[in-house]
């Protein structure tokens, strides 16, 4: 990110910029930033975008060779190609000699650095990596967004927001831009004004049902999986989601019998730092080999389920029942 505000400032760009990862907002504000400064979006004759993993690299390599039209330079954006993670030969050799007056702006959610492609633009380019925010990027970044509007915020009740929006910043911004609109009236934010406007995350009732089957409480865990279906939420989504959690619980009893600290354990397993101490003491529940018979059962499940050997919604009731017992 500092690569690409320095460029700006400077007004020197590189000819290739690869911006990648899971966080999506800063990744589309840094786009946005990046090409605004180098064209003009509206300029049809120098400004391309493509998207998608069909686009033909000969046709991109084509538009790059024509010269710009009274312009100094043609910017082309290149979004979800798949070009970093499966490689493409005839791109990469291109990126190693670009027409001089051309620049490139890849934008990807997933690369490979050992393919032939992200190495050539690391090379002759700018490779931006766009990764989850800390817990203490977070928090400051929220604490400056509530701070210009004049309001407080406590600690837990940040915590409680943060709970329920999770660590992506796209959510926090809608979510928090919510809350500020529902507090307008009033100087400090509260618990009860996160529960009245501030969605909660499906994760979030995963959770809470894995509490329940935890707990032995195996009424409400198959009300909250109706309640999940009520809301037209797939079995087949709320299965991967419970034996992604019991992958987590795994994850988080092994680190810590290893000694790892919690914003170790975070970075290993990615999830957010203030979630670990919720997946562990939810761990606690479980014994290790509790938590691994439940994700070869849960497998087992949805093999049973893709081979049409069961139905979706069974398959989860069959789950929830059967670990609710132990």
């Amino acid at each position: 990110m500092k690569t690409i505000d320095e460029d700006i400032k400077n007004g020197k760009f590189r000819q290739c910029y690869l911006l990648y990862g899971a966080e999506a907002y800063l990744k589309k504000q840094y786009r946005d930033k990046l090409v605004s400064a180098m064209t003009d979006r509206e300029d049809r004759m120098n400004f391309s975008s493509y998207e998608g993993k069909d686009i033909p690299s000969g046709k991109l390599i084509d538009l790059a060779e024509t010269l710009p039209f009274f312009a100094s330079r043609r910017v082309i954006l290149v979004e979800e190609s798949g070009f970093f993670k499966n490689s493409c030969e005839e791109l990469a050799d291109y990126l190693q000699n670009i027409n001089e007056s051309t620049y490139f702006v890849f934008v990807e959610t997933e690369v490979d650095r050992r393919s032939k492609t992200y190495k050539a633009l690391k090379k002759n380019g700018a490779v931006i990596e766009f990764a989850g925010q800390s817990e203490e990027l977070l928090t400051k970044w929220i604490l400056g967004r509530i701070g210009k509007e004049q309001k407080k915020i406590t600690r837990p009740v940040l915590q409680l927001f943060l709970g329920r929006t999770g660590p992506d910043m796209s959510t926090i911004d809608r979510e928090l831009e919510k809350l500020l609109c529902y507090t307008w009236k009033k100087d400090v934010i509260e618990a009860e004004d996160v529960e009245a406007v501030v969605t909660e995350r499906i994760e979030n009732k995963i959770f809470e049902m894995v509490d329940a089957i935890a707990g032995h409480n195996q009424k409400k865990a198959l009300e909250l999986y109706y309640d999940l279906l009520a809301l037209k939420e797939a079995p087949m989504r709320i299965l991967f989601l419970i034996i992604r959690q019991f992958r987590i619980l795994a994850e988080v009893k092994e680190l810590k019998e290893k000694g790892y600290g919690r914003a170790d354990m975070a970075k290993k397993i990615g999830i957010p730092e203030f979630a670990v101490k919720k997946n562990q003491a939810q761990a606690g529940n479980f014994t290790k080999n509790q938590l691994l018979h439940a994700l070869a059962d849960g497998a087992e499940l949805e093999e049973a389920v893709k081979t049409s050997r069961m139905d979706a919604q069974i398959a989860v009731e069959i789950f929830i029942v059967q670990y609710s017992r132990i």
